[in-house]
């Protein structure tokens, strides 16, 4: 339940078309519901202007499946799954089959023969996604490996109404690649910068646009990359003023702290419009 539906209800028990009961019954729900183990926060849109979503790996394609529903029955705003399996994925649509399952390999090009594929075995599914929105974000990333993370970012933007446009492999090791793309990067309002091994190219983006960049470490990577943490610290180490930094792989963190900075910024409550 978001802003607008509380005050709609109330409204309803004002002017007498829901009774007292009726509406005690629907807000019973709030501020959480116990189901399959799990306490589902309806309440978090009222608080924050986004719901909460929901993350795949630990639970059963059951658990997933009956979460979804509960939320899809009693919040409001896009509902996402995360990092979900195949199998919770098809749980999850079978229960609710208006979702859509968005995996890596939906956006990113087709690697050069010989090359290694991304990762496509978790997706991100999404039901009810916001109307479009006109902010121009972009999610780019360093290589082709960190291109699944990248991806989660940009589904869960789309989720809330952005279309993100994806830049990819414009790792600082074939610098003009990245300067191919100036124009791109500074023509954004947010950009989403994912990048593993040294973590470069967040730096490099912040020091050629105005806009908030949020850094997404990811962990690929050799041996010194120490699966990320190399260049998370890199990221936090940045001499580029203002970088924001995430945590390792997390582009759904990434993606949300992008709504909040063009949600304040347009003066909207998040998804509670």
């Amino acid at each position: 339940m978001d802003a607008e539906q509380l005050a709609g209800l109330l409204a309803e028990v004002r002017d007498g078309t829901v009774s007292a009961d009726e509406a005690l019954a629907r807000l019973r729900r709030l501020p959480y519901a116990d189901i399959a183990g799990a306490r589902i926060d309806h309440h978090r849109t009222l608080r924050t202007g986004h719901p909460e979503a929901v993350y795949g790996p630990g639970k059963s394609p059951d658990q997933c499946a009956r979460i979804v529903a509960e939320m899809l029955s009693g919040g409001s705003g896009p509902v996402l799954l995360t990092r979900a399996s195949a199998d919770q994925v098809a749980a999850a649509l079978a229960a609710c089959p208006d979702g859509v399952a968005h995996r890596p390999a939906d956006r990113q090009p087709d690697p050069p023969d010989g090359a290694a594929q991304p990762s496509t075995d978790l997706a991100t599914v999404v039901w009810r996604a916001a109307p479009a929105r006109q902010e121009h974000m972009v999610v780019a990333s360093a290589g082709t490996s960190d291109g699944p993370v990248a991806s989660e970012a940009a589904a869960v933007l789309g989720a809330f109404g952005v279309d993100a446009e994806m830049v990819t492999d414009i790792g600082l090791a074939g610098l003009h690649r990245f300067l191919a793309e100036i124009d791109t990067l500074t023509s954004a309002e947010v950009v989403i910068v994912v990048a593993g091994m040294e973590g470069a190219l967040a730096t490099a983006v912040a020091g050629v646009t105005a806009a908030p960049v949020i850094a997404v470490p990811t962990s690929a990577g050799y041996g010194a990359a120490l699966d990320g943490v190399t260049a998370l610290l890199a990221m936090h180490a940045s001499c580029a003023a203002g970088i924001t930094v995430v945590g390792i792989d997390n582009g759904f963190g990434a993606a949300m702290a992008a709504m909040r900075i063009v949600d304040l910024a347009a003066g909207r409550d998040g998804g509670a419009e």
